[in-house]
Protein backbone atom coordinates (compact mmCIF):
# COMPACT_ATOMS: atom_id res chain seq x y z
CA UNK A 1 0.00 0.00 0.00
CA UNK A 2 1.16 3.54 -0.63
CA UNK A 3 1.86 5.77 2.13
CA UNK A 4 -0.33 8.19 3.24
CA UNK A 5 0.64 12.19 3.14
CA UNK A 6 -1.46 15.02 4.01
CA UNK A 7 -0.72 18.54 1.76
CA UNK A 8 -2.42 21.52 1.89
CA UNK A 9 -5.65 20.48 2.01
CA UNK A 10 -5.51 16.90 3.65
CA UNK A 11 -5.13 13.40 2.31
CA UNK A 12 -6.32 13.22 -1.32
CA UNK A 13 -6.19 9.81 -3.85
CA UNK A 14 -7.61 8.27 -7.18
CA UNK A 15 -10.32 6.05 -6.41
CA UNK A 16 -9.80 2.69 -6.30
CA UNK A 17 -5.96 3.04 -6.29
CA UNK A 18 -4.77 4.37 -3.39
CA UNK A 19 -7.99 5.91 -1.82
CA UNK A 20 -9.99 2.87 -1.05
CA UNK A 21 -12.26 1.90 1.93
CA UNK A 22 -9.57 0.34 3.96
CA UNK A 23 -7.31 3.43 3.82
CA UNK A 24 -9.91 5.46 4.89
CA UNK A 25 -11.03 3.22 7.87
CA UNK A 26 -6.88 3.62 8.43
CA UNK A 27 -7.01 6.94 8.43
CA UNK A 28 -10.41 7.56 10.11
CA UNK A 29 -8.95 5.41 12.98
CA UNK A 30 -5.73 7.61 12.93
CA UNK A 31 -7.95 10.49 13.49
CA UNK A 32 -10.04 9.10 16.39
CA UNK A 33 -6.85 8.35 18.24
CA UNK A 34 -5.34 11.97 17.49
CA UNK A 35 -8.73 13.06 18.56
CA UNK A 36 -8.85 10.89 21.72
CA UNK A 37 -5.28 11.36 22.98
CA UNK A 38 -6.31 15.20 23.29
CA UNK A 39 -9.08 14.06 25.80
CA UNK A 40 -11.84 15.57 23.43
CA UNK A 41 -13.01 12.46 22.06
CA UNK A 42 -17.02 12.95 23.93
CA UNK A 43 -17.59 15.88 21.86
CA UNK A 44 -18.09 13.84 18.71
CA UNK A 45 -17.30 14.80 15.29
CA UNK A 46 -19.00 16.33 12.20
CA UNK A 47 -18.96 14.30 9.05
CA UNK A 48 -19.96 14.80 6.05
CA UNK A 49 -18.76 14.18 1.92
CA UNK A 50 -18.92 16.27 -1.34
CA UNK A 51 -20.72 15.30 -4.44
CA UNK A 52 -18.53 13.09 -5.73
CA UNK A 53 -18.34 9.11 -6.37
CA UNK A 54 -19.36 6.97 -3.52
CA UNK A 55 -18.84 10.30 -0.87
CA UNK A 56 -21.82 8.88 1.02
CA UNK A 57 -20.42 5.15 1.77
CA UNK A 58 -17.21 6.97 2.55
CA UNK A 59 -18.45 9.35 5.44
CA UNK A 60 -20.72 6.30 6.38
CA UNK A 61 -17.63 4.01 6.89
CA UNK A 62 -16.04 6.83 8.71
CA UNK A 63 -18.64 7.48 10.92
CA UNK A 64 -18.63 3.70 11.63
CA UNK A 65 -15.09 3.88 12.87
CA UNK A 66 -15.28 6.86 15.13
CA UNK A 67 -18.33 4.78 16.74
CA UNK A 68 -16.25 2.15 17.58
CA UNK A 69 -13.75 4.19 19.17
CA UNK A 70 -16.49 5.89 21.20
CA UNK A 71 -16.59 8.76 19.64
CA UNK A 72 -20.18 10.69 18.31
CA UNK A 73 -20.45 11.68 15.02
CA UNK A 74 -22.84 13.83 13.41
CA UNK A 75 -23.36 12.44 9.86
CA UNK A 76 -24.26 15.38 7.42
CA UNK A 77 -27.66 13.96 5.28
CA UNK A 78 -26.50 15.03 1.54
CA UNK A 79 -23.23 16.30 0.55
CA UNK A 80 -22.33 19.32 2.31
CA UNK A 81 -20.10 22.62 1.66
CA UNK A 82 -16.33 22.49 3.17
CA UNK A 83 -17.52 26.21 4.68
CA UNK A 84 -20.89 24.63 6.07
CA UNK A 85 -19.13 21.65 7.67
CA UNK A 86 -16.40 23.96 9.21
CA UNK A 87 -19.36 26.34 10.51
CA UNK A 88 -20.89 23.14 12.00
CA UNK A 89 -17.60 21.82 13.73
CA UNK A 90 -17.76 25.47 15.25
CA UNK A 91 -21.24 25.59 16.07
CA UNK A 92 -21.18 22.32 18.02
CA UNK A 93 -17.95 22.97 19.45
CA UNK A 94 -17.19 19.20 17.99
CA UNK A 95 -13.74 17.81 18.63
CA UNK A 96 -12.90 18.34 14.90
CA UNK A 97 -14.88 17.27 11.02
CA UNK A 98 -13.95 14.53 8.81
CA UNK A 99 -14.92 15.78 5.32
CA UNK A 100 -14.48 13.69 2.11
CA UNK A 101 -13.96 16.17 -0.79
CA UNK A 102 -10.80 16.58 -3.26
CA UNK A 103 -12.34 19.99 -3.61
CA UNK A 104 -11.02 20.95 -7.36
CA UNK A 105 -9.86 18.48 -8.22
CA UNK A 106 -10.46 16.00 -11.27
CA UNK A 107 -13.39 13.39 -10.94
CA UNK A 108 -11.40 10.35 -10.64
CA UNK A 109 -10.13 11.33 -7.06
CA UNK A 110 -11.29 11.82 -3.13
CA UNK A 111 -9.64 12.56 -0.05
CA UNK A 112 -10.17 13.28 3.45
CA UNK A 113 -9.90 16.15 4.92
CA UNK A 114 -9.54 16.66 8.90
CA UNK A 115 -10.43 20.42 10.59
CA UNK A 116 -9.54 20.46 14.18
CA UNK A 117 -11.52 21.83 16.91
CA UNK A 118 -10.80 25.59 15.27
CA UNK A 119 -12.46 24.94 12.80
CA UNK A 120 -9.21 25.45 10.13
CA UNK A 121 -7.70 23.37 8.03
CA UNK A 122 -5.03 20.75 10.49
CA UNK A 123 -1.92 22.78 10.91
CA UNK A 124 1.05 20.52 10.01
CA UNK A 125 1.96 19.29 13.36
CA UNK A 126 -1.30 18.03 13.30
CA UNK A 127 -1.31 16.07 9.95
CA UNK A 128 1.98 14.43 10.81
CA UNK A 129 0.69 13.16 13.67
CA UNK A 130 -2.30 11.47 11.63
CA UNK A 131 0.07 10.45 8.89
CA UNK A 132 2.51 8.86 11.70
CA UNK A 133 -0.29 6.79 13.28
CA UNK A 134 -1.99 6.16 9.79
CA UNK A 135 1.49 4.80 7.93
CA UNK A 136 1.91 2.83 11.17
CA UNK A 137 -1.27 0.89 10.82
CA UNK A 138 -0.62 -0.15 7.11
CA UNK A 139 -1.16 -3.60 6.86
CA UNK A 140 -3.49 -4.60 9.81
CA UNK A 141 -6.32 -4.51 10.95
CA UNK A 142 -6.16 -1.63 13.59
CA UNK A 143 -9.59 -0.23 13.98
CA UNK A 144 -13.06 -1.40 15.48
CA UNK A 145 -16.26 -0.76 13.04
CA UNK A 146 -19.31 -0.43 15.02
CA UNK A 147 -22.31 -1.48 12.92
CA UNK A 148 -24.24 1.64 10.76
CA UNK A 149 -27.72 0.85 12.34
CA UNK A 150 -26.57 -0.21 15.66
CA UNK A 151 -24.61 3.22 16.12
CA UNK A 152 -27.60 5.52 14.70
CA UNK A 153 -30.06 3.41 18.02
CA UNK A 154 -27.43 3.83 20.35
CA UNK A 155 -27.14 7.76 19.13
CA UNK A 156 -23.05 7.55 18.20
CA UNK A 157 -24.18 8.30 14.80
CA UNK A 158 -26.37 10.87 14.16
CA UNK A 159 -27.49 12.23 10.95
CA UNK A 160 -28.06 16.35 10.99
CA UNK A 161 -28.92 19.11 8.32
CA UNK A 162 -26.64 21.98 9.04
CA UNK A 163 -28.15 24.04 6.42
CA UNK A 164 -30.20 26.36 7.96
CA UNK A 165 -27.67 27.43 10.47
CA UNK A 166 -25.22 27.99 8.37
CA UNK A 167 -28.07 30.14 5.85
CA UNK A 168 -29.02 31.98 9.12
CA UNK A 169 -25.20 32.93 9.63
CA UNK A 170 -24.58 33.61 6.42
CA UNK A 171 -27.47 35.90 5.84
CA UNK A 172 -26.01 38.11 8.68
CA UNK A 173 -22.29 39.10 6.93
CA UNK A 174 -24.06 40.01 3.76
CA UNK A 175 -27.07 42.77 2.67
CA UNK A 176 -28.90 40.51 0.60
CA UNK A 177 -32.14 43.36 0.99
CA UNK A 178 -29.09 45.44 -0.90
CA UNK A 179 -28.35 42.81 -3.25
CA UNK A 180 -32.44 42.20 -4.24
CA UNK A 181 -33.39 45.83 -4.37
CA UNK A 182 -30.88 46.65 -6.81
CA UNK A 183 -32.52 44.62 -9.35
CA UNK A 184 -29.56 43.07 -11.09
CA UNK A 185 -29.95 39.18 -11.89
CA UNK A 186 -27.43 37.00 -11.25
CA UNK A 187 -25.93 33.60 -13.39
CA UNK A 188 -25.11 31.10 -10.58
CA UNK A 189 -23.07 27.74 -11.61
CA UNK A 190 -22.33 25.14 -8.59
CA UNK A 191 -20.52 23.16 -11.23
CA UNK A 192 -22.67 20.18 -9.97
CA UNK A 193 -21.62 20.45 -6.39
CA UNK A 194 -22.51 21.29 -2.94
CA UNK A 195 -23.26 24.90 -3.39
CA UNK A 196 -26.65 23.66 -4.83
CA UNK A 197 -29.22 24.33 -2.51
CA UNK A 198 -27.38 27.02 -0.75
CA UNK A 199 -25.96 29.80 -2.90
CA UNK A 200 -28.73 30.00 -5.27
CA UNK A 201 -31.73 29.39 -2.94
CA UNK A 202 -30.51 31.85 -0.50
CA UNK A 203 -30.51 34.60 -3.51
CA UNK A 204 -33.57 33.46 -4.66
CA UNK A 205 -35.40 33.69 -1.03
CA UNK A 206 -33.88 37.16 -1.22
CA UNK A 207 -35.77 37.58 -4.27
CA UNK A 208 -33.30 38.62 -6.62
CA UNK A 209 -33.64 37.26 -9.82
CA UNK A 210 -31.40 34.51 -11.32
CA UNK A 211 -30.47 32.48 -14.40
CA UNK A 212 -28.83 28.68 -12.94
CA UNK A 213 -26.77 26.33 -14.87
CA UNK A 214 -25.42 22.77 -13.85
CA UNK A 215 -27.02 22.66 -10.73
CA UNK A 216 -27.47 19.14 -10.04
CA UNK A 217 -25.15 16.96 -9.01
CA UNK A 218 -23.13 14.75 -11.49
CA UNK A 219 -20.02 13.34 -10.15
CA UNK A 220 -18.38 14.00 -13.47
CA UNK A 221 -18.46 17.43 -13.01
CA UNK A 222 -19.42 17.45 -17.11
CA UNK A 223 -16.21 16.26 -18.16
CA UNK A 224 -13.78 19.23 -16.31
CA UNK A 225 -12.25 19.32 -13.04
CA UNK A 226 -15.08 20.97 -10.74
CA UNK A 227 -12.80 24.25 -10.85
CA UNK A 228 -14.52 27.67 -11.61
CA UNK A 229 -11.40 29.07 -13.25
CA UNK A 230 -11.61 30.41 -16.82
CA UNK A 231 -10.79 27.49 -18.75
CA UNK A 232 -13.26 25.36 -17.18
CA UNK A 233 -16.01 27.26 -17.32
CA UNK A 234 -16.56 28.05 -21.41
CA UNK A 235 -20.34 27.23 -21.15
CA UNK A 236 -21.08 29.55 -18.31
CA UNK A 237 -19.00 32.30 -19.78
CA UNK A 238 -21.29 31.89 -23.33
CA UNK A 239 -24.37 32.12 -20.79
CA UNK A 240 -23.90 35.08 -19.12
CA UNK A 241 -22.92 36.71 -22.47
CA UNK A 242 -26.02 35.71 -23.96
CA UNK A 243 -28.75 36.64 -21.42
CA UNK A 244 -29.22 40.39 -21.72
CA UNK A 245 -30.69 40.84 -18.05
CA UNK A 246 -28.01 39.43 -16.46
CA UNK A 247 -25.10 41.55 -14.30
CA UNK A 248 -23.29 38.94 -12.83
CA UNK A 249 -22.12 35.74 -13.16
CA UNK A 250 -20.94 33.51 -10.09
CA UNK A 251 -19.72 30.13 -10.07
CA UNK A 252 -18.50 27.88 -7.11
CA UNK A 253 -16.11 25.01 -7.20
CA UNK A 254 -16.86 20.87 -6.31
CA UNK A 255 -16.89 21.63 -2.66
CA UNK A 256 -17.82 24.93 -2.67
CA UNK A 257 -14.71 26.72 -0.90
CA UNK A 258 -13.67 28.34 -4.12
CA UNK A 259 -15.41 31.15 -6.24
CA UNK A 260 -15.29 32.06 -9.83
CA UNK A 261 -16.61 35.39 -10.87
CA UNK A 262 -17.95 36.81 -14.29
CA UNK A 263 -18.89 40.41 -15.14
CA UNK A 264 -21.46 41.07 -17.35
CA UNK A 265 -20.25 40.41 -20.49
CA UNK A 266 -18.57 37.35 -19.54
CA UNK A 267 -15.28 39.16 -18.60
CA UNK A 268 -13.62 36.27 -16.12
CA UNK A 269 -12.33 38.72 -12.84
CA UNK A 270 -9.10 36.86 -11.43
CA UNK A 271 -9.47 36.00 -7.94
CA UNK A 272 -6.17 38.20 -7.06
CA UNK A 273 -8.84 41.14 -8.55
CA UNK A 274 -11.79 39.93 -6.31
CA UNK A 275 -9.71 40.10 -3.00
CA UNK A 276 -8.39 43.58 -3.47
CA UNK A 277 -11.75 44.70 -4.70
CA UNK A 278 -13.73 43.10 -1.63
CA UNK A 279 -11.28 44.71 0.73
CA UNK A 280 -11.99 47.90 -0.56
CA UNK A 281 -15.60 47.80 -0.77
CA UNK A 282 -15.21 46.59 3.08
CA UNK A 283 -12.94 49.74 4.08
CA UNK A 284 -14.66 52.27 2.10
CA UNK A 285 -18.39 51.69 1.67
CA UNK A 286 -18.86 49.39 5.05
CA UNK A 287 -16.61 51.51 6.78
CA UNK A 288 -14.88 48.61 8.67
CA UNK A 289 -11.32 48.52 9.62
CA UNK A 290 -8.81 45.40 9.92
CA UNK A 291 -5.52 44.05 8.61
CA UNK A 292 -5.77 41.59 5.80
CA UNK A 293 -3.99 38.35 5.35
CA UNK A 294 -2.65 36.77 1.92
CA UNK A 295 -0.52 33.62 0.73
CA UNK A 296 3.19 34.47 -0.22
CA UNK A 297 1.78 33.60 -4.04
CA UNK A 298 -1.07 36.15 -3.78
CA UNK A 299 -1.25 39.65 -5.59
CA UNK A 300 0.41 42.91 -3.70
CA UNK A 301 -2.69 44.39 -5.15
CA UNK A 302 -3.74 43.97 -1.60
CA UNK A 303 -1.25 45.45 -0.16
CA UNK A 304 -1.76 49.01 -2.25
CA UNK A 305 -5.56 48.85 -0.82
CA UNK A 306 -4.61 48.42 2.28
CA UNK A 307 -1.61 51.02 1.88
CA UNK A 308 -3.98 53.19 0.52
CA UNK A 309 -6.73 52.72 3.95
CA UNK A 310 -3.45 52.61 6.36
CA UNK A 311 -3.57 49.09 7.14
CA UNK A 312 -1.29 46.28 7.89
CA UNK A 313 -1.05 42.79 5.28
CA UNK A 314 0.36 39.40 6.67
CA UNK A 315 2.23 37.02 4.44
CA UNK A 316 1.76 33.35 4.87
CA UNK A 317 2.86 30.28 3.19
CA UNK A 318 0.79 29.23 1.20
CA UNK A 319 -2.42 27.13 2.57
CA UNK A 320 -5.21 28.57 3.78
CA UNK A 321 -4.98 27.14 7.48
CA UNK A 322 -2.38 29.86 7.98
CA UNK A 323 -4.61 32.43 6.70
CA UNK A 324 -7.42 30.95 9.00
CA UNK A 325 -5.32 31.08 12.36
CA UNK A 326 -5.29 35.06 11.56
CA UNK A 327 -9.45 34.94 11.49
CA UNK A 328 -9.32 32.71 14.35
CA UNK A 329 -7.26 35.07 16.35
CA UNK A 330 -9.25 38.32 15.63
CA UNK A 331 -6.69 40.02 13.44
CA UNK A 332 -7.68 40.52 10.49
CA UNK A 333 -10.77 41.55 8.23
CA UNK A 334 -10.09 39.43 5.00
CA UNK A 335 -7.75 37.00 4.06
CA UNK A 336 -7.43 35.07 0.72
CA UNK A 337 -5.65 33.46 -1.67
CA UNK A 338 -4.81 33.58 -5.43
CA UNK A 339 -6.51 30.23 -5.95
CA UNK A 340 -10.01 31.77 -5.11
CA UNK A 341 -9.88 31.16 -1.36
CA UNK A 342 -11.48 34.13 1.20
CA UNK A 343 -12.92 34.67 4.17
CA UNK A 344 -14.09 37.70 6.61
CA UNK A 345 -13.50 38.89 10.39
CA UNK A 346 -17.02 37.37 11.61
CA UNK A 347 -16.71 33.89 9.88
CA UNK A 348 -15.21 30.99 9.77
CA UNK A 349 -10.96 30.45 10.03
CA UNK A 350 -11.53 28.36 6.69
CA UNK A 351 -12.14 29.12 2.71
CA UNK A 352 -15.83 30.41 1.69
CA UNK A 353 -16.78 30.02 -1.96
CA UNK A 354 -20.20 30.92 -1.00
CA UNK A 355 -19.60 33.85 1.05
CA UNK A 356 -17.15 35.07 -1.31
CA UNK A 357 -20.15 35.05 -4.08
CA UNK A 358 -22.50 36.75 -1.99
CA UNK A 359 -19.90 39.62 -1.14
CA UNK A 360 -19.38 40.58 -4.93
CA UNK A 361 -23.15 40.27 -5.68
CA UNK A 362 -23.38 42.78 -2.87
CA UNK A 363 -20.54 45.29 -3.72
CA UNK A 364 -22.12 44.99 -7.61
CA UNK A 365 -25.21 46.11 -6.33
CA UNK A 366 -24.37 48.21 -3.61
CA UNK A 367 -21.65 50.43 -6.14
CA UNK A 368 -24.23 49.70 -9.17
CA UNK A 369 -20.97 49.57 -11.27
CA UNK A 370 -19.85 46.44 -13.38
CA UNK A 371 -16.57 44.79 -11.70
CA UNK A 372 -14.49 46.63 -15.00
CA UNK A 373 -15.52 49.90 -13.91
CA UNK A 374 -14.44 48.85 -10.59
CA UNK A 375 -11.33 47.32 -10.91
CA UNK A 376 -10.45 50.31 -13.34
CA UNK A 377 -11.53 52.72 -10.80
CA UNK A 378 -9.30 51.23 -7.95
CA UNK A 379 -6.14 51.13 -10.56
CA UNK A 380 -6.67 55.00 -10.57
CA UNK A 381 -6.48 55.07 -7.04
CA UNK A 382 -3.34 52.29 -6.55
CA UNK A 383 -1.84 51.64 -9.61
CA UNK A 384 -1.92 48.37 -11.51
CA UNK A 385 -1.02 44.79 -10.80
CA UNK A 386 -0.32 42.19 -13.52
CA UNK A 387 -0.52 38.67 -12.70
CA UNK A 388 0.49 35.02 -13.86
CA UNK A 389 1.34 31.37 -12.79
CA UNK A 390 2.72 28.65 -14.50
CA UNK A 391 3.75 25.11 -14.17
CA UNK A 392 7.47 23.91 -15.37
CA UNK A 393 7.83 20.32 -15.32
CA UNK A 394 11.07 19.70 -13.48
CA UNK A 395 13.95 16.29 -14.74
CA UNK A 396 16.17 15.14 -11.94
CA UNK A 397 18.58 17.84 -13.27
CA UNK A 398 16.31 20.31 -13.19
CA UNK A 399 15.23 19.84 -9.87
CA UNK A 400 19.01 19.83 -8.65
CA UNK A 401 19.83 22.98 -11.27
CA UNK A 402 17.13 24.86 -9.45
CA UNK A 403 17.71 23.97 -6.21
CA UNK A 404 21.27 25.01 -6.11
CA UNK A 405 19.90 27.90 -8.26
CA UNK A 406 17.65 29.10 -5.26
CA UNK A 407 20.33 28.81 -2.89
CA UNK A 408 22.75 30.80 -4.58
CA UNK A 409 20.55 33.20 -6.64
CA UNK A 410 22.13 36.07 -8.99
CA UNK A 411 22.15 39.91 -8.06
CA UNK A 412 20.37 40.38 -11.72
CA UNK A 413 17.70 38.66 -14.05
CA UNK A 414 17.78 39.63 -17.67
CA UNK A 415 18.50 43.19 -16.38
CA UNK A 416 16.88 43.83 -13.26
CA UNK A 417 18.65 44.08 -9.96
CA UNK A 418 17.14 41.35 -7.69
CA UNK A 419 16.26 43.89 -4.49
CA UNK A 420 15.56 41.16 -1.58
CA UNK A 421 14.37 37.87 -1.06
CA UNK A 422 11.75 36.01 0.70
CA UNK A 423 11.65 32.56 1.49
CA UNK A 424 8.04 32.16 3.68
CA UNK A 425 7.21 29.45 1.03
CA UNK A 426 9.31 29.09 -1.94
CA UNK A 427 11.60 31.62 -2.93
CA UNK A 428 10.40 34.65 -4.02
CA UNK A 429 12.23 37.50 -6.12
CA UNK A 430 11.61 41.25 -5.32
CA UNK A 431 13.11 43.47 -8.06
CA UNK A 432 14.50 47.07 -7.75
CA UNK A 433 11.53 48.09 -9.95
CA UNK A 434 8.51 46.50 -7.95
CA UNK A 435 8.15 43.04 -9.74
CA UNK A 436 8.45 39.92 -8.42
CA UNK A 437 8.81 36.65 -9.12
CA UNK A 438 8.26 33.36 -7.01
CA UNK A 439 9.79 29.86 -7.67
CA UNK A 440 8.00 26.91 -5.27
CA UNK A 441 7.90 23.27 -6.07
CA UNK A 442 4.99 21.42 -5.82
CA UNK A 443 4.74 18.49 -2.98
CA UNK A 444 2.86 16.26 -4.82
CA UNK A 445 4.68 16.23 -8.26
CA UNK A 446 7.64 16.68 -9.92
CA UNK A 447 6.53 20.48 -10.87
CA UNK A 448 7.58 24.05 -10.11
CA UNK A 449 5.12 26.55 -9.70
CA UNK A 450 5.99 29.75 -11.29
CA UNK A 451 4.25 33.09 -9.73
CA UNK A 452 4.75 36.79 -11.22
CA UNK A 453 3.66 40.22 -10.90
CA UNK A 454 4.38 43.38 -12.68
CA UNK A 455 2.61 46.92 -13.34
CA UNK A 456 1.93 45.82 -17.02
CA UNK A 457 0.94 43.53 -19.65
CA UNK A 458 4.14 44.11 -20.93
CA UNK A 459 6.70 43.78 -18.18
CA UNK A 460 4.83 40.59 -16.72
CA UNK A 461 5.31 38.79 -20.22
CA UNK A 462 9.02 40.09 -19.49
CA UNK A 463 9.05 38.79 -16.51
CA UNK A 464 7.39 35.40 -16.65
CA UNK A 465 9.61 34.51 -19.50
CA UNK A 466 13.29 35.35 -18.00
CA UNK A 467 11.33 33.26 -14.70
CA UNK A 468 10.69 30.27 -16.93
CA UNK A 469 14.56 30.60 -18.80
CA UNK A 470 16.16 30.80 -15.27
CA UNK A 471 14.11 27.68 -14.81
CA UNK A 472 15.19 25.70 -17.75
CA UNK A 473 18.34 27.47 -18.30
Amino acid sequence: MSQIRFGTSGWRGILCEDFVLENVRIVTQSIADHIISAGIGAQGMVVGNDSRFLGERFAREAATVLAGADIPAFLCDRDTPTPVISFELLRRKAAGAINFTASHNPAEYNGIKFSPAWGGPALPETTEDIERRANAMMGEVCYRSQPFEMAMKQGMIREIDPRSDYCEALAALVDLKAIADSGIAIAVNPLYGTARGYLDTMLRQAGVPLVTMNDYRDPYFGGFPPEPAQGYIADFIERVRSEQSVRLGLATDGDADRYGVLDEDGTFIEPNYVLALLYDYLLRVRGLRGAAARSVATSHFIDAVATLHGQEVYETPVGFKYIGEFIRDGKILIGGEESAGLTIAGHIPEKDGILACLLVAEMVAVEGRPLKDLLADLYRRVGQFHTSRTNVRLTPELEAGLADKLANPPSHLRGRKIARLVAIDGVKFFFDDGCWMLFRKSGTEPVVRIYCEAESAAQLRELSTAARDFVLE
